[in-house]
């Protein structure tokens, strides 16, 4: 039995009240809750988010629902960013020593 890493995306769900926020166990796992802001964070299969965020914009108790933009978000850098930089002479002192 291989073990298979499913991806997963993160959901900010917005709430009037934070006494329904126990209810949001059923659409994913609970990471964090935020009581002053009044917000919860859930993590949940990246192929079930659009019916998920869907069914969560429709409870009563929700503000409003936003998607982690992590996924999206260039995480690999290359080589091109350093030769930007360059070196003043007399921080080149330094190095060459």
């Amino acid at each position: 039995m291989m073990f298979e890493i499913k991806q997963r995306r993160g959901v900010i769900v917005y709430l009037h009240h934070l006494r329904q926020s126990k209810q949001l166990r059923r659409y994913g796992s609970i990471q964090y809750v935020s009581r002053k802001m009044k917000y919860a964070l859930l993590y949940m299969d990246e192929v079930d988010v659009e019916k998920t965020v869907a069914k969560l914009k429709q409870l009563r108790f929700v503000k409003r629902v936003e998607l982690s933009q992590r996924p999206e978000l260039k995480t690999e850098f290359d080589e091109q960013g350093k030769k930007a930089y360059k070196l003043t002479e007399e921080d080149q002192e330094k190095f060459d020593r």
